[in-house]
């Protein structure tokens, strides 16, 4: 295993924690845009419907996924310039 990739492990570990937080904050905001109320429905919520449940869990998985492929993306790009090979 590359040197690289070793000791990418715990920045891509690191960048996808910082990752899920930056993905939370963003969903957050674009629910109370969306929706105008300030708290996402969970599954659980018996005074919530179906519909508001699922497109609340469909938009913070299309976020997280965005989000997560971004960090990803720029932590290996980062890590190509400081170091001259790729990660993963």
């Amino acid at each position: 295993m590359k040197v690289a990739k070793i000791m990418y492990k715990p920045v891509g570990l690191g960048l996808g924690v910082a990752g899920g937080m930056l993905a939370g904050m963003v969903f957050k905001q674009v629910w109370k845009r969306l929706a105008h109320d300030d708290d996402a429905p969970d599954a659980t919520d018996e005074d919530r419907t179906w519909r508001e449940v699922l497109i609340a869990a469909t938009l913070q998985g299309a976020i997280y996924a965005v989000v997560k492929a971004t960090v990803d993306r720029a932590g290996a790009s980062a890590t190509r310039r400081l170091t001259g090979t790729w990660p993963g």
